[in-house]
């Protein structure tokens, strides 16, 4: 018995550590806003958005990177850059990135 309690632990264990630079994300509720840089916090005047969705974690489609985000928001000085991550049970999870700048 305590062998797997053992091998219950290091299982569990490497799971949670392997998501180390991952974002926060919740194994069975995930509404997060997270920042990924900042140069600047005033004078922001456009705002772009793009997303990426995930199902299952098995197949994936979107871009959510920052140049789509740029692209969408007609930005070309980036000022801010954060992510939201939104998942329920990780059935379907989906990833924002909003860029502000000018």
């Amino acid at each position: 018995m305590k062998k797997v309690f053992v091998s219950v632990v290091l299982t569990v264990s490497a799971f949670v550590l392997s998501s180390c630079g991952a974002p926060v994300v919740g194994l069975v509720y995930t509404d997060t806003t997270l920042p990924v840089t900042a140069t600047c916090t005033t004078g922001a005047s456009k705002v772009g958005t793009a997303t990426s969705t995930t199902y299952l974690g098995l197949w994936a489609k979107g871009d959510a990177s920052i140049d789509a985000a740029k692209k969408n928001g007609g930005i070309t000085t980036v000022s801010s850059v954060d992510e939201k991550v939104h998942s329920i049970l990780g059935i379907v999870t989906t990833y924002t990135t909003t860029v502000r700048g000018n």
